[in-house]
């Protein structure tokens, strides 16, 4: 009995040529992908810091007092 020996050269280069172009396929998309968050967290944390007003983007000092509402810290826990 004859049994065939498996792909022939050229079926490999070809799955091996397939192979490649499909890995640099996934690592473009996933530069891509970093790109595009990378850009989206940059945007949400300067939206952030213009919200807050603040410059340095950190929690700065509060006060225990909330003069405007008269809700704060010691207010609350009284």
């Amino acid at each position: 009995m004859c049994f065939p020996k498996g792909p022939s050269a050229a079926e490999n280069k070809a799955a091996a040529e397939q192979r490649v172009e499909s890995e640099l396929a996934q690592q473009s998309a996933a530069v891509d992908r970093a790109e595009a968050k990378r850009e989206d967290i940059t945007d949400a944390l300067s939206a952030r810091e213009s919200r807050k007003g603040m410059r340095g983007g950190g929690k700065g000092r509060r006060s225990l007092y909330s003069a405007s509402t008269g809700s704060g810290f010691l207010s609350r826990f009284r």
